[in-house]
């Protein structure tokens, strides 16, 4: 998973990722979960809601995850265990009743977390890279499905209560409302074990991206997930000119202060502002060499992941 602050470079960096593990001979999936998509822009191919390959690349694949296909699918998984349960205290056509449950607060954001592990079950990929939205939706989502299943501990006394009130025999309600708590706790031990997941972060040498990383970093902590790697990206290298020395000299103080908090514990990976778009597979191919370049002393990129 790559996570941050908006417009610091995680679609890029996550790119390059996969274009790196593909290139190694790995079968690769990139998805993104942002609201407004790019990984079309920066490969230059059309990605959608459904698999596809990038051209030039043997076994990368990508998927831009439409919620409108996430909820789809959801109304197939569960739709007809939904009515058997709601219909048993309302009487409306299947659709309507289904949809209505749909739009429950935070059904659509639990169950993408369940789409994206359906992707891993299948075992269709030896590796799937998660571009994830702006740090604050994607901590949101990671919080959901512990903060469902404490919605659902309440679900079964509000049921009971209605099914006195209205002389009701059926209980369908109690096992899907256990299901659906066995679903939030397996997503939640799958996304919190670092066996299986990694989060990566990128900022770039400025206040905003380095404060939010900090409270990022701690904030993931607290769900159980280590940062083992730090992207810092749009480092300046060698300034030539004017304007460039004074945004080296004000990117200095925020990259000491990375280094200084987190250089024991996190590899800190250096990627240079690059002098032109990075978009098509050559470009980030530039950026793969970046991230991935051994360490040595005060080069660009310096570690590797």
């Amino acid at each position: 998973m790559f996570g941050g602050k908006g417009g610091v470079g995680k679609t890029t960096s996550s790119a390059a990722t996969a274009l790196h593990y593909a290139l190694a001979g790995r079968r690769t999936l990139i998805i993104t979960s942002d609201y407004t998509p790019s990984l079309s822009d920066i490969f230059e191919v059309d990605v959608g809601p459904q698999e596809r390959d990038i051209p030039g690349v043997d076994g990368l694949y990508a998927l831009e995850i439409d919620p409108d296909e996430v909820m789809r699918r959801w109304k197939k998984k569960f739709g007809p265990e939904v009515y058997e349960a709601a219909s048993a205290l309302v009487d409306m056509p299947y659709d309507e009743l289904v949809d209505y449950v749909a739009m429950a607060p935070g059904i659509q954001e639990e169950f993408m977390l369940d789409y994206i592990l359906e992707r891993i079950r299948e075992e269709r990929y030896d590796l799937i890279i998660w571009d994830t939205a702006p740090a604050g939706d994607t901590l949101r989502l990671l919080d959901l499905p512990r903060r469902f299943i404490e919605h659902l501990r309440t679900a079964p006394k509000v049921y009971m209560g209605v099914r006195d009130a209205f002389n009701l025999s059926r209980t369908p309600f109690l096992d899907l409302i256990e299901s659906w708590k066995a679903l939030a706790r397996e997503v939640t031990a799958f996304f919190s074990d670092p066996e299986n997941v990694e989060f990566i972060l990128v900022t770039i040498p400025e206040a905003l991206g380095v404060y939010q990383t900090r409270r990022v970093k701690r904030d993931l902590e607290a769900h159980g997930i280590d940062v083992r790697h730090l992207v810092i990206n749009h480092l300046v290298i060698d300034p030539s000119c004017e304007f460039l020395r004074r945004r080296r000299a004000m990117q200095q103080p925020y990259i000491d202060m990375l280094e200084d908090e987190y250089g024991d514990e996190v590899e800190l990976v250096k990627v240079p502002l690059m002098p032109y778009e990075v978009k098509g597979v050559e470009r980030l191919r530039e950026v793969e060499s970046r991230l991935f370049a051994p360490h040595d002393g005060d080069k660009p990129c310096e570690g590797g992941m």
